[in-house]
């Protein structure tokens, strides 16, 4: 995990970092204030488990970032966290793929933070030497969920179709539509072309 990828130059200034113990009071303040304009698109645990604390979900994430099959990063901005960006479902071998993550504090939403954010997890993730170097990432979006349709269209995602009950949202298995990134789609960058745009 590197300790911090800042936003290129001419862009938003943005720094995505991994979330810490001392991030707690300021996540959940974002979340929390967030919490009509998330709820819609916010996945759930179909076996009604028992939520986690902050600092269980912290661990979690330290060991899959340490067995290498997940990375969350905070999205921060002037010091203050506004979102966040995630890859997991990290496979190696012969697929070497991932799945991409993302929310934005709505007082933040139309800046161009969303698209920059996975354009910079991207760039670390399937083309840094110290990422995992993965061949290909899956964006995930329900139907009708239009500001995260926005965002892969701004990034040149290629919709691949429907994956029939993919996940578990709002107490049902819901459709999702699925886009892709491949790492041979931007070898300049994903950041540098989505600036470029």
């Amino acid at each position: 995990m590197p300790a911090q990828l800042p936003a290129p130059e001419g862009a938003i200034q943005i720094l995505l970092r991994p979330l810490t113990a001392e991030d707690e009071a300021g996540w959940s303040r974002v979340r929390i204030r967030n919490a009509n304009w998330l709820s819609p698109w916010d996945a759930g645990d179909p076996m009604h488990g028992p939520g986690l604390t902050f600092n269980t979900w912290l661990e979690r994430q330290r060991r899959d970032e340490r067995t290498g099959v997940a990375a969350q990063f905070a999205i921060e901005y002037q010091m203050e966290i506004i979102g966040q960006v995630s890859v997991g479902a990290i496979s190696y071998g012969s697929i070497r793929s991932g799945s991409v993550g993302y929310w934005v504090d709505k007082a933040h939403a139309g800046l161009g933070v969303a698209p920059l954010s996975v354009a910079m997890l991207a760039d670390w993730a399937m083309l840094s030497p110290d990422g995992p170097r993965l061949h290909r990432l899956e964006i995930a979006m329900l139907p009708e969920n239009e500001r995260s349709r926005r965002v892969v269209e701004k990034l040149g995602a290629h919709r691949e179709g429907l994956r029939r009950q993919y996940m578990y949202i709002r107490g049902a298995w819901r459709d999702h539509d699925v886009y892709s990134l491949l790492a041979d789609d931007a070898p300049g960058g994903f950041a540098a072309r989505f600036l470029g745009r």
